[in-house]
C-alpha cells in the first residue's frame, strides 16, 4: 500500500521526485495520493514538502501551476527520501519520513511509523541508531527484531550509504519489490521498497532507472553537427564520423553492403566516435534511420538534412 524511495548523490531530490513520477505514470494501485518528501541540502539543512492527494502533481507548485519539479534547493539536495501511497494519511505526514541534520534520513513502506513494543516508532528507532553512530546497514537490522511488524525501512546515513530491510512478514508478501543500486555515471545510489502497486516485477527497476536517467541521461549531448544527404559512405573497421566546422564530411561504415545499390538501417551507430581535424571530440548519441543508394546517403530519418547529437569528451 506504499512506496518508499531513498536517494543519495548529486541532485538526489530531483532524482527521487522523478523516480516517483515515473512509477505514477505507469502503475496502478496504492499510488498517486499522499507524498511525504524530505531532503538534506548541500548545506546540511533539512527540508520538507508533502501533499495528501495528487502525488507528484501537487507536491510542488508554482503559483497555480502544478506538476512542477522540486525547487532548486530541494532538487540539488545530496540526500532525499519520500514515501507515497493513496490519499489522506494521518498527519503530520513527516512521521513517515523522519530525518535529522548530520544524521540521515529514513523512509519505507507499509507502516514504518508504528510503535514497536518497548520503544518508539520503528522508523524513528532506526534514525536513532544512526544518530548513535550506526551506519545504514547496521541500523536497518533493527527490523529483524520485529518479524511481525507490518513495515519495511530504507535508511540513508550521513555518508550517503543506503540500506533497506523488510520485516519477515512483509518479505513473505507476493507484491513486494526491493532494490538498492548505485550508478557511476550519475553518482547516485537509490533504494526502493514497494507493495500493493502493480505491475510488481519491474517497478523498482523503473524507479531506479528514472532516477539515474534524470541526472545522467544516456542520450545526453553537448554538441550538434549537421548531416546532409548526398554524402558518400566509406568502408572501414568500425562506424566513424568525421566533421569540419560543425558539418559531417565523412561517414565510415563497417559493412560493405552499405556501399551496394540499396541499403537501409543504422549507418551511423550510437556510440560511434566523432573526429574533427583528426582529433576525437566525442561520440554520437543518436541513430538516424538511413537510406543509401550506390554508397551515398539518400535520407536520414526521412529527411535530407538532420542535426546529429554528440556527447563530447
Amino acid at each position: 500500500m506504499t512506496i518508499g524511495i531513498g536517494v543519495s548523490g548529486p541532485q538526489a531530490g530531483l532524482a527521487a521526485f522523478t523516480a516517483l513520477r515515473a512509477v505514477e505514470a505507469v502503475a496502478r494501485g496504492a499510488i498517486g495520493g499522499f507524498v511525504s518528501f524530505v531532503a538534506i541540502g548541500a548545506d546540511g539543512t533539512l527540508m520538507r514538502a508533502d501533499t495528501q492527494r495528487g502525488g507528484t502533481t501537487t507536491l510542488f507548485t508554482a503559483g497555480e501551476t502544478t506538476g512542477v519539479a522540486p525547487p532548486p534547493a530541494m532538487a540539488d539536495a545530496r540526500f532525499a527520501a519520500l514515501m507515497s501511497s493513496g490519499p489522506n494519511r494521518p498527519v503530520p505526514l513527516s512521521q513517515f519520513t523522519p530525518g535529522a541534520e548530520g544524521v540521515g534520513l529514513v523512509t519505507g513502506h507499509r507502516l514504518p511509523n508504528l510503535t514497536v513494543p518497548g520503544g518508539g516508532p520503528l522508523n524513528e528507532e532506526v534514525l536513532s541508531l544512526m544518530a548513535a553512530g550506526r551506519n545504514a546497514a547496521d541500523a536497518v537490522r533493527f527490523v529483524d527484531d520485529y518479524p511481525d511488524a507490518d513495515a519495511g525501512v530504507i535508511a540513508i546515513d550521513a555518508d550517503g550509504a543506503i540500506a533497506l530491510a523488510n520485516s519477515l512478514s512483509v518479505a513473505r508478501r507476493d507484491d513486494v519489490g526491493a532494490v538498492v543500486r548505485s550508478d557511476a555515471a550519475s553518482g547516485l545510489t537509490v533504494g526502493v521498497l514497494h507493495n500493493a502497486i502493480f505491475p510488481v516485477a519491474a517497478l523498482a527497476d523503473l524507479a531506479v532507472s528514472a532516477a539515474f536517467d534524470v541526472v545522467a541521461p544516456q542520450d545526453r549531448w553537448t554538441l550538434e553537427v549537421s548531416l546532409r544527404a548526398g554524402l558518400k559512405l566509406t568502408l572501414g573497421e568500425r562506424p566513424t564520423i568525421f566533421t569540419t566546422n560543425g558539418t559531417v564530411v565523412g561517414v565510415t561504415v563497417a559493412e560493405a553492403a552499405w556501399l551496394g545499390p540499396h541499403w537501409e538501417g543504422a549507418a551511423i551507430a550510437r556510440g560511434a566516435p566523432v573526429f574533427d581535424g583528426g582529433q576525437l571530440i566525442g561520440h554520437s548519441v543518436f541513430e538516424p534511420y538511413c537510406l543509401a543508394q550506390d554508397g551515398a546517403l539518400v535520407s536520414m530519418s526521412g529527411r535530407s538534412e538532420i542535426t546529429l547529437r554528440v556527447r563530447t569528451v
